[in-house]
């Protein structure tokens, strides 16, 4: 319990915390190229960490497939497209496109992993998404229903179904007693490397951002947002299942609108205080079995 609890509240609380740094990756640098960036060198420091560590990373071909998938989906094609929906949609809209993760991973981890629909994590999960969309209700009302919306609405919603399908090729390596971290250091791998060729292919400038804001926060996605975090989600699948591990994707913007009030002075309304309740109360209800 107390390992699963640390697990989950370190991924939360890591995650929450990227929404403000990523912000500092958009701008000068196309990004595609920064999720290439963010990829390549989590899974340089990854391959190093395993070869310090002598943690194995000779695998099977079946592994290498299952990797590959969820390099390309989750690690690739995912991000990709949450960058992509952010330069049409306000942040706080992707987080409620995005919290559809949790009755995505229910359905697939039924499908693919014959796991059983508990009903206290579908009832946890409405709950919780109910909290998400009072938070960000004010945000909802004013998003217009021209194309720009739509399209930014298509790109988080292929992103979230991408993201769903790659934990589910995660959570298999992982109930094979594969090290978190070898089937990080290869998904990685192949994550930037899918990415590279859709770059070549779309002709997408490789360029390169020097400021400091770019390069650390760069830095930190890699390390926390992707190696540790990462980490963390994949044990915490392997131990209590996706569709429970990704009831963080609906806590994750509560801790992003925390640390907006401690450092962009965010002023809470009736709305927020309710969703955050909601939220809370929907987490008791998915964690409170597994507990």
């Amino acid at each position: 319990m107390q390992q699963t609890l640390m697990l989950y509240f370190s991924t939360v609380a890591i995650w929450g915390s990227t929404w403000l740094v990523i912000t500092f990756q958009l701008g000068n640098v196309d990004p595609i190229i920064s999720v290439i960036y963010r990829m390549a060198l989590a899974s340089i420091l990854l391959f190093i960490y395993c070869r310090l560590r002598g943690i194995k990373l000779r695998a099977s071909q079946q592994d290498h497939f299952f990797f590959i998938i969820q390099g390309v989906l989750s690690f690739g094609i995912n991000f990709w497209l949450i960058y992509l929906s952010e330069m049409f949609l306000p942040s706080g809209i992707i987080a409620v496109v995005f919290s559809l993760i949790v009755f995505l991973n229910l359905i697939n981890g039924r499908i693919f992993l014959n796991r059983p629909i508990e009903k206290n994590t579908l009832i946890g999960g409405i709950v919780g998404l109910s909290g998400i969309y009072l938070l960000f209700y004010p945000e909802l009302t004013n998003v217009s229903a021209g194309s720009q919306a739509i399209k930014g609405f298509t790109l988080a919603f292929i992103a979230v179904c991408s993201a769903s399908l790659g934990n589910m090729a995660a959570t298999r390596s992982g109930l094979q007693g594969l090290s978190v971290w070898q089937i990080n250091a290869w998904s990685t791998l192949y994550g930037s490397l899918a990415l590279t060729v859709i770059a070549l292919f779309s002709q997408a400038t490789f360029t390169f951002d020097t400021r400091f804001e770019y390069v650390s926060s760069l830095i930190y996605l890699s390390v926390f947002g992707t190696i540790l975090a990462f980490g963390a989600y994949l044990k915490l699948m392997v131990i209590i299942g996706p569709e429970k591990a990704s009831y963080g994707a609906l806590m994750i913007p509560f801790i992003a609108i925390i640390l907006s009030t401690i450092f962009e002075d965010y002023q809470w309304s009736w709305f927020a205080v309710i969703g955050f309740s909601l939220a809370i109360f929907g987490n008791y209800l998915v964690m409170r079995r597994s507990s």
